[in-house]
């Protein structure tokens, strides 16, 4: 579909339900809140209501409104320097963890929803094999992530959108608790995304989602007959079944840090790469350790 059959709309809210007024007052607030906050969205949607990378407001209203619940109620999501976020593309970058759900970019991605002013859909960049699970490639796709390759992300960043990349990936997300915070080897493939086209990349640290699902193995063999690249065995998982996916009420703080620019041949030597690559791991790893002091506990 051309540019032409697409057009930048305010969407306006749903409709309310009419079962509405019986859920509980906070459901109702956040329900109200997230109507709010997509119609103000610049979200360039077509004929059908999709945009160009196949995101739907109203089929992720049910899925926003559960996460800012648990962003508010269960994860109670601090953050810091969300003002050092530019307006435009940008490339968000942190570091990862989670064994069994990617709590930490969902988290992420709702900050920069639910305190963006003007709000903004982050979007993800999935593994290749995501979109290999039954119904999961629609699903992944209309919630506003797309598969992590270099043409989506430049794609992406041409339409000035924001993106969460975890350049640890697998190596970061699925680690037992005793590696907890220690930086993986990064990737040098978001560098090269920024210096082709000239993005800023903001830093960011996370800390909880090292705790939400405490690791004690991670047994690759039983991954790969699930066609998984890792199988993390943690405190819950898979001894609880589908419930070991729900992360342990731990408080979460989200740390941005100021815009990094670099310039460069995104075509040069690792070697090159790799020293601005470590820039920003060392900005992140910082950020972690501030946001570790100023929380007194796992849960406070």
């Amino acid at each position: 579909m051309s540019d032409k059959s697409l057009v930048a709309m305010a969407r306006p809210g749903p409709a309310r339900s009419p079962w509405g007024r019986w859920l509980p007052p906070p459901v109702r607030a956040i329900a109200r809140e997230i109507d709010d906050r997509i119609a103000r969205l610049p979200t360039r949607l077509n004929a059908y209501g999709f945009d160009p990378f196949g995101f739907d407001p109203e089929y992720a209203r049910p899925l926003l409104i559960t996460m800012a619940l648990i962003h508010r109620y269960w994860l109670r999501v601090e953050s810091s320097g969300i003002e050092n976020i530019p307006e435009g593309r940008v490339l968000l970058i942190a570091n990862h963890a989670g064994n069994t759900f990617a709590w930490d970019g969902a988290m992420l991605g709702m900050t920069l929803f639910l305190a963006g002013d003007p709000p903004r859909i982050v979007r993800g960049m999935g593994e290749y094999y995501l979109p290999t699970i039954p119904f999961f490639s629609v699903f992944m796709h209309r919630v506003g992530s797309v598969v992590g390759t270099p043409t989506n992300c430049a794609h992406l960043l041409g339409q000035e959108e924001a993106i969460m990349v975890f350049p640890e990936g697998e190596r970061g997300f699925v680690k037992t608790f005793r590696q907890r915070y220690q930086l993986q080897r990064f990737g040098l493939g978001f560098m090269r995304l920024a210096l082709e086209t000239d993005t800023p990349i903001v830093p960011v640290g996370i800390v909880g989602a090292e705790e939400q699902s405490p690791g004690f193995a991670n047994l690759r063999s039983v991954g790969r007959l699930v066609g998984s690249p890792a199988f993390p065995v943690t405190l819950t998982f898979p001894w609880l079944g589908l419930a070991g996916f729900l992360p342990l009420p731990v408080k979460f703080r989200i740390g941005f840090g100021e815009p990094m620019r670099f310039t460069g041949d995104p075509s040069e030597e690792d070697a090159s790469v790799e020293k601005k690559v470590e820039q920003v791991k060392q900005r992140i790893r910082a950020l972690i350790d501030e946001e570790r002091r100023a929380r007194r506990s796992w849960f406070f």
